[in-house]
């Protein structure tokens, strides 16, 4: 029998959880990385929900796939048939979701998202009446259904679980998990780019008190693995969708917005309690699922295997990795190429280059940056940062004689894959759909109940 798939996935971490060297309680998650396999510099295709994972799920970009923005905003895939989870079902996986998906209508209505997507069992608690603080307690809840469901599967063929935590999405819990130790605000230090005043470390405390619960989730599901004999047959991811839901973080191409977490458990590998520093990309899990399971790969993949590298280390690694942003809460089209060295970024609507606050969640956090001129803040059209010397992309060489060759040859690189994967922006604008719900790019709150404060059909 194949190998099972167990895909656990958290909500806006990126990389800021301990197994990545931060002071973040998620011991749990870094005991399993010991015996698994560590992607150091992991990427997302997009820096919001729902992009990111659909290209995590149909090995596409999200100017591919269809999802442009947010699936509780009206965005789609053009076909889930290209779903991991159809793909599965057609070769004989039974197909299980427990907690959130994002691929489909809203993160929290389990049912309605996995009869959209196509999982065969949807074993997730009910959270009627529950509100957003209390989702985290919810992610709990999620492991004891999984380690029930785990206990008690008897059948003779391989499943597909997604455990899909809501946490570390905003809004945080107003209490950590009561097995891990309190969190004081005066003793934690926000992640860079952040800067180190109250408010934020106030916000942070925040976020680490989500993650209390997703690691003790997490540790939850991981012996319920163990004990229910599923462990050295199944292979393992853990991953997020982007970064943590802070300013300058999601739906930023930043690293700080496109780095992930990926930590991969392959049974027999020699990898196993190793790290991987070449790039990977999350499109590229599909394909690397496909080699490792000896599945065929159906045409429609854009990303590339990585299987190679749960053997050894060395190989030929990506040269760059690919990123964009075209919807979040407002338009804001841009696309990023990665090397190992570079970033290069493009903005495509040059009618508004300030920051687009009504992308960034609301939070104490904003709040302060808002009070401290946010609004000021502008983006260039273009950018470029070595990352070795500046890896917290602050000093654009855009302009810099001594840098133009790499930009060319950066833009190139984009322009290319643009072109071998048809994206739309190379014809113009994105244009608001029936059924979207977009913010206009000046607004502050995305949660605005103003009808005049979201675009029209058309716009």
């Amino acid at each position: 029998m194949k190998h099972h798939i167990i895909y656990i996935h958290t909500h806006d971490s990126g990389r800021i959880l301990s197994p990545y060297g931060y002071d973040v309680p998620t011991q749990s998650l870094k005991a399993f990385t010991k015996d698994a396999t560590i992607f150091r510099e992991a990427y997302c295709v997009g820096p919001t929900c729902s992009p990111s994972r659909s290209g995590l799920l149909t090995g596409m970009y999200p100017h591919s796939n269809g999802m442009y923005g947010l699936s509780q905003r009206g965005f789609k895939l053009h076909d889930y048939n290209q779903h991991l989870v159809n793909y599965l079902n057609k070769r004989a996986y039974n197909t299980v979701l427990c907690g959130i998906q994002h691929e489909a209508g809203s993160y929290i209505d389990h049912e309605a998202g996995a009869k959209i997507i196509g999982y065969k069992q949807d074993i997730t608690a009910d959270n009627t009446g529950l509100a957003e603080e209390e989702l985290a307690k919810w992610d709990y809840e999620n492991a004891l259904k999984t380690k029930e469901w785990l206990e008690s599967y008897q059948e003779d063929k391989p499943f597909f679980l997604s455990f899909g935590l809501f946490s570390t999405h905003r809004k945080f819990p107003e209490e950590g998990h009561e097995n891990k130790e309190e969190i004081d605000p005066k003793y934690v230090m926000p992640p860079t780019p952040l800067s180190d005043d109250y408010p934020i470390r106030e916000d942070y405390a925040g976020y680490l008190k989500s993650a209390t619960w997703a690691d003790e989730s997490f540790k939850v599901v991981i012996e319920a693995i163990k004990e229910a004999g599923f462990y050295d047959n199944s292979i393992i991811i853990f991953t997020t969708d982007h970064g943590i839901s802070f300013p300058f973080n999601k739906c930023n191409l930043f690293d700080a917005g496109i780095g992930v977490s990926l930590i991969m458990r392959v049974p027999g590998s020699r990898m196993n309690g190793e790290e991987v520093e070449g790039l990977v990309s999350q499109v590229d899990v599909f394909p690397t699922l496909c080699d490792l399971l000896n599945l065929d790969k159906p045409d429609y993949l854009q990303g590339e295997s990585f299987a190679y590298l749960f053997e050894d280390k060395e190989g030929t690694e990506r040269e760059e990795i690919f990123s964009e942003i075209n919807y979040h809460t407002a338009y804001e089209p841009a696309r990023s190429v990665r090397t190992k060295r570079y970033k290069y970024i493009k903005f495509y609507d040059k009618s508004y280059l300030k920051i687009n606050r009504t992308n960034i969640d609301n939070s104490i956090s904003k709040d302060y940056y808002q009070a401290n001129g946010l609004e000021q803040i502008e983006k260039p059209e273009e950018a470029l940062y070595d990352l070795l010397y500046d890896p917290s992309e602050t000093n654009n060489l855009i302009e810099d004689v001594k840098y133009q060759s790499i930009a060319d040859e950066l833009r190139q690189k984009l322009l290319q894959h643009q072109l071998e994967t048809n994206d739309p922006i190379l014809n113009g604008h994105f244009k608001l759909e029936e059924g979207w719900k977009i913010n206009k790019s000046e607004n502050y709150n995305p949660s605005s109940k103003d009808p005049n404060d979201f675009l029209k059909v058309g716009e």
